[in-house]
């Protein structure tokens, strides 16, 4: 459990690591992208039997109750308790933008449009955070950058491959509710960057979980959901609440939580441009799904986009290799044994 907090918080990192200090970030955006993209078919297992804002409030009611017994079970009640206006105002903020109205508003609209329109309005995610960010904190992103989030949102579009028949007006109310979704994504990533918290990530995410299932229920109960329909659902959908709620919601918000926190909310929502490419792999791997000469053609132009959009990041590490390999060739060689 000591890699709940490693995944969450700013401690120390362990003396020995399989994973390279400054490789952290990427590591777990690739974890957080799996999780992501390994719920869908989950979801949609469980969406069969409970309706979608109930299912989204009992994955988010399993996993506040394993991080708060987790928090509670570790640390020191000074440690989890909320004592701050800061620690209040981003739970309220990620319980009302990042749980509630972004979960509900997604769940709803997913059932009401297709899978692949879907995937195309939630992928404008990435494109509004930067939007927020250059309005409410006033960075304002290079245009290189930008032409990176705009290439990989089309490798998004051709992965998906939507076609005008999605974007009827029989959908649009969904499309609508999913463009919600990623707008109140974006814009809660982003407000929590002004938010002077004083508590860890891995507590603040259990208790934003916590409120926001709350919000969740009412919700719930206003849309005539009847939360009696919980007793009849089968061991598959029950299977599917639990893949869904532990590793996809407890794990991948605390991962989430922590990169809006150390690398910003623009870069930590590009997830949702590789969310999509592991779910076609996943499909491929697991259930046998065919992945189309499109699919590998998007992840590729996906893939250049992360490319334009890390280009700083990525030049220094090369400089960083280069440099070591220099220093290993000029390395002076152990001298060879004397023959006596």
């Amino acid at each position: 459990m000591v890699l709940l907090n490693w995944f969450a918080d700013r401690p120390t990192l362990p003396s020995v690591s399989i994973v390279p200090a400054r490789y952290r970030d990427a590591a777990l955006f690739g974890l957080l992208a799996v999780l992501f993209g390994g719920s869908f078919v989950a979801i949609k297992t469980g969406l069969r039997e409970l309706p979608p804002v109930l299912f989204a409030s009992l994955r988010f009611d399993l996993a506040a109750i394993a991080l708060l017994g987790y928090v509670v079970a570790t640390r020191h009640p000074s440690a989890w308790l909320p004592r701050t206006s800061g620690d209040l105002l981003w739970i309220g903020t990620a319980a009302s933008l990042l749980v509630a109205l972004n979960s509900g508003l997604l769940f709803v609209g997913q059932g009401a449009t297709t899978p692949a329109s879907a995937s195309v309005m939630y992928g404008l995610n990435p494109v509004l955070a930067p939007v927020f960010a250059w309005w409410l904190l006033g960075d304002r992103l290079s245009r290189v950058g930008a032409l990176g989030i705009g290439v990989a949102l089309a490798g998004v579009v051709l992965i998906v491959q939507p076609s005008p028949s999605m974007f009827t007006d029989a959908s649009a109310v969904g499309q609508a509710l999913v463009l919600g979704a990623a707008a109140s994504g974006a814009l809660g990533s982003v407000l929590l960057q002004r938010v002077d918290e004083r508590m860890a990530t891995l507590p603040l995410t259990a208790w934003g979980m916590a409120a926001g299932a709350l919000l969740l229920h009412l919700g719930s109960l206003a849309l005539g959901e009847s939360p009696a329909s919980v007793l009849d659902i089968g061991t598959a959908t029950v299977a599917s609440l639990l893949a869904v709620a532990i590793p996809s919601t407890a794990l991948a918000y605390v991962i989430y939580f922590g990169l809006i926190d150390r690398v910003g909310p623009v870069r930590a929502n590009l997830v949702a441009y590789a969310t999509p490419i592991v779910a076609a792999l996943l499909g491929w791997l697991l259930l046998g799904s065919a992945v189309s000469a499109w699919t590998v053609g998007g992840f590729l132009v996906v893939l250049a986009g992360f490319v334009l959009i890390e280009r700083e990041t990525l030049r220094t590490e090369l400089r960083r290799i280069r440099s070591g390999n220099r220093e290993s060739d000029d390395a002076p060689t152990a001298a060879p044994p004397c023959d006596d």
